[in-house]
């Protein structure tokens, strides 16, 4: 791995919600910003070990890492184990462009029977079964600030922000939590 500027966790010590509802801050993960066009994509799922999702609101999931469809050409990828994901792109000869944004970005963790209902207090994303199942992700807003929501378990979610605005998220779903649980 490359050398990395060392970050204190943005939101270290933290922990909020409810029964219902709890929420706390995702242990830290290597992110990549990825932009391929269509003739890439194989050649980048086997680099990266998953298929990348091909369809809105979808994503891919092998062994702790995720790939998010934000675009018809654009990705998250998420890896919880720390894996380089910039060594694995730069090894790729298609076309492509990746930046990684593991500073850049965070996480806050929302489980629990009312995790849904504590996300929806400051979210306009429908977040029902049907229309957000298990497995989904998309880019919306949380309160005044863009998040990408992905939907990791049928009630946990993964909450991605930058981290300057991660105070802010974590404030909103905390209190959402706790509203749910009322």
């Amino acid at each position: 791995m490359a050398d990395q500027a060392l970050r204190k966790a943005p939101l270290a010590g933290r922990h909020g919600g409810s029964a219902g509802a709890r929420v706390t801050p995702a242990a830290a993960a290597t992110r990549l910003s990825l932009r391929a066009g269509e003739d890439a994509i194989g050649t980048l799922s086997l680099a990266f070990g998953l298929e990348l999702p091909r369809r809105p609101k979808t994503s891919a999931s092998v062994s702790g890492r995720h790939a998010l469809w934000l675009g018809p050409d654009e990705w998250l990828l998420i890896d919880e184990n720390g894996t380089d994901l910039m060594g694995i792109a730069s090894g790729v000869s298609a076309l492509h462009s990746a930046t990684d944004v593991s500073h850049r970005n965070t996480a806050i963790l929302v489980s629990g029977p009312d995790a849904a209902g504590a996300i929806a207090s400051a979210c306009p994303l429908d977040l029902g079964n049907t229309i957000f199942p298990v497995g989904a992700a998309a880019r919306t807003v949380l309160g005044k600030i863009e998040i990408v929501l992905f939907r990791s378990g049928e009630e946990d979610y993964r909450v991605e922000c930058w981290r300057s605005f991660s105070p802010y998220a974590f404030g909103l779903l905390a209190e959402g939590a706790e509203d749910a649980g009322l």
